[in-house]
């Protein structure tokens, strides 16, 4: 037992250590950041740029505007000429002139291209209100008259935000989830391929293999790479919660996380459930293969190609999810959560839409531990005879030899 987890941790600090290992793990924080950052700069720098200023002798209907429209308006400038520098400068986007001569309001626009849709919109809707205004006051209206004219009829469509939010937190869940298994799958596929790959055909194997059973060293690999991948999810859990507790107070995210704050807590709780322990079985179960096809080839030169197989067999099941992602109610989706290598796609998209009951996911979560046992115990029996093949012999034979040698 004592060499099992000298192979295991042997493996684990190995990999940990590698340069690839730390980009892996530290690559997606430092995407996060610099979106962030590069988002943060833009968004800044677009604020200025793409503003306006108003100038108006109309005092009080350039406050108006101004009040109504604080985001897109630079109210420090408040004469055409400051504007005009502020636009050759590339500060302002342009500027607008509101008059109202003669009971008529008017309102033109100074730019190097045109106004923005949404803003030249909220321009037509101010001063289409403020020329209603006047034409009451020169018609000599009342109030009452004025409120009569202003009856609008009503219209009115009530849904469930909580129905909806659940709609949008299923599909961010789905797409999520899948991609999570995906790309960790892929990844650790090739990593144990090429761990158990680049060791064919040396000295080395027949040292080891004369001093630990085939077994305890193959399942001491696997056990290895998969402490790599808790570790991995381990950082992650931890540098999300902290990024997520983080959102919440930063000035630039915290609106944002306030306003979906329902659905990013329902995307979190499909996440951190049974799909993770599916997500982690997915994880061993492919990397049993991969450790296997790393084994059938014939010497350290190929490790490239060992994970091919095994890797193609994960984009097959990652692209079957998609035809069913709106119908999950279909007999192929309830088969495929049950079969290895498939389960870990289908039953947390089912999980997630609830349409898997407990007895269900126990079924699916069963079938998968006693193939990963089985996988093990007879791969860990032949291991040393794929190992010390190193002819150059067609794969066939060299996988017919292997299955022989069962000891």
């Amino acid at each position: 037992m004592n060499k099992l987890w000298i192979v295991t941790f042997e493996t684990f600090l190995r990999q940990i250590k590698s340069w690839s290992f730390v980009a892996l793990v530290l690559g997606p924080f430092i995407i996060f950041g610099i979106s962030m950052g590069a988002g943060y700069a833009s968004a800044n720098g677009a604020d200025n740029s793409s503003n306006i200023a108003v100038i108006s002798k109309e005092t009080e209907m350039r406050e108006q505007f101004i009040k109504a429209n604080k985001s897109s308006v630079d109210k420090k400038v408040t004469t055409v000429e400051n504007a005009k520098k502020a636009v050759n400068k590339n500060k302002l986007a342009g500027y607008l002139i509101l008059n109202a001569d003669k009971n008529q309001v008017k309102a033109t626009y100074y730019g190097a291209k045109s106004i923005d849709s949404s803003l030249k919109t909220k321009v037509i809707a101010f001063t289409s209100q403020v020329q209603q205004q006047l034409n009451y006051a020169k018609a000599g209206m009342t109030i009452e008259q004025v409120q009569q004219l202003q009856h609008q009829p009503t219209f009115k469509e009530k849904i469930s935000k909580k129905t909806g939010t659940a709609k949008v937190a299923k599909i961010v869940s789905f797409w999520v989830t899948v991609g999570m298994v995906y790309t960790i799958l892929v990844t650790y596929t090739g990593i144990t391929a090429q761990e158990i790959a680049s060791e064919k055909g040396t000295k080395i194997m027949e040292i080891i293999f004369s001093s630990t059973t085939a077994s305890k060293y193959f399942i001491g690999k696997v056990l290895g790479v998969l402490l790599v991948v808790l570790t991995q999810v381990l950082i992650y859990l931890i540098g999300g919660w902290g990024g997520y507790l983080i959102a919440q107070k930063a000035s630039m995210t915290k609106d944002f996380m306030s306003q979906y704050h329902t659905l990013i807590g329902s995307v979190l709780h499909n996440l951190l459930s049974i799909n993770l322990v599916f997500l982690l079985l997915g994880v061993v179960i492919y990397t049993i293969l991969a450790a296997f096809s790393g084994a059938l080839v014939t010497k350290a030169e190929d490790a490239s190609k060992a994970a091919q197989p095994v890797i193609m067999l994960s984009i097959l099941a990652f692209m079957v999810t998609f035809p069913f992602q709106n119908h999950l109610d279909a007999l192929p989706v309830k088969i495929l959560s049950y079969v290895p290598f498939f389960s870990s796609y289908f039953m947390p998209m089912r999980v997630i839409n609830s349409e898997a009951n407990i007895w269900e996911i126990a079924i699916s979560l069963g079938i998968l531990i006693l193939s990963i046992v089985l996988m093990t115990f007879y791969i860990s029996k032949i291991y040393q005879g794929l190992m010390l093949q190193t002819d150059d012999s067609s794969f066939w034979k060299r996988f017919k030899r292997g299955l022989s040698y069962n000891r």
